[in-house]
């Protein structure tokens, strides 16, 4: 993994697609490209025109870098002294602030910190990485402020298959029991069930025992989406893990590359998840974040019959 530094503008932004989601109306991104690789990632696409990968001589869409900014921190703490309005920020909407690079850097924590030294604010934090426990100190201090959420991509039992495509995020395993360690802590939590693959993380089972650990975990609300399909993020993510040997999981990947199979896919991943939402907990708590354009106009009827718990985008 080569790693740059790049310096940003700004530090807390508004956010009004997250704010749309019920996520948080500010955002705080350390960087630029997460050390985590994951393949499926759609930050890609979403920055591809930023001026800092022509800078680094770097392509938008390649894959074994990062790019974060090592000052970040101070210009957080700035502007969450200027900004008048208040509100939930974030940490982070495109990056991780606690994939490896970041973490050398106590970006994470420096920003909470920054953020948490000025009342009104209040975090939400999302990240795949278990490190976040580190600053359960820090978090517990402003409990009743911060809320909790490791993104779980698939059950325990897939951590072979997932590290594949999210080459530097803890497993499963470890999110898990980060996630149930802050719960222990009495910190507040909600659930991020997101991606679940094809193939790798969307059969009904394997959503109910999803479902159940974060209500285990006391998750005040549970967000979850299908798989973006923009950039190369699919047609990576189909090839390293037919390298590695997962034909089924590569080929249930291939598949969705079809708009009408995608749709599909959206479709039956969705009522699964519902489904499982109303057996363990509620739909009034589920955020199921919907793009409808890529629907099928059948498919978009059908969820629409009965669409408790969509967030429609």
């Amino acid at each position: 993994m080569k790693n740059f530094t790049y310096t940003l503008g700004g530090g807390i932004h508004r956010s009004p697609e997250f704010e749309k989601k019920g996520l948080a109306e500010y955002a705080v991104n350390v960087g630029l490209r997460c050390g985590h690789d994951c393949t499926y990632c759609s930050s890609r696409a979403m920055l591809r025109c930023h001026t800092a990968f022509q800078e680094l001589g770097r392509k938008a869409f390649d894959t074994g870098y990062s790019i974060v900014d090592p000052s970040i921190p101070e210009r957080v703490a700035e502007d969450a002294k200027r900004l008048r309005r208040k509100g939930l920020v974030q940490i982070c909407t495109t990056v991780d602030a606690w994939a490896p690079e970041a973490q050398e850097l106590h970006l994470g924590r420096r920003c909470l910190e920054a953020i948490l030294a000025e009342p009104g604010w209040t975090v939400r934090v999302l990240t795949k990485n278990a490190a976040v426990a580190d600053d359960f100190d820090l978090i517990r201090k402003h409990r009743e402020r911060v809320i909790v959420g490791l993104s779980l991509t698939g059950t325990p039992d897939k951590d072979h298959v997932l590290a594949v495509v999210e080459p530097h995020a803890s497993p499963v395993s470890e999110r898990m029991a980060a996630l149930r360690k802050a719960h222990k802590l009495g910190l507040r939590t909600y659930g991020m069930l997101c991606p679940l693959l094809p193939g790798i993380a969307d059969a009904p089972a394997q959503i109910d025992e999803l479902v159940q650990f974060v209500k285990d975990c006391g998750a005040e609300e549970v967000f979850s989406e299908a798989i973006n399909a923009r950039g190369n993020s699919l047609t990576l993510t189909e090839q390293v893990l037919r390298d590695a040997g997962f034909l089924a999981e590569a080929d249930s990947i291939s598949a969705i590359r079809k708009r009408t199979v995608w749709s599909q896919y959206v479709v039956a991943l969705f009522q699964s998840i519902q489904q499982s939402m109303r057996t363990h907990m509620t739909t009034e708590k589920l955020r199921f974040l919907l793009y409808p354009s890529g629907l099928a106009d059948k498919d978009r009827r059908a969820i629409k019959k009965d669409d408790a718990g969509v967030v429609w985008l």
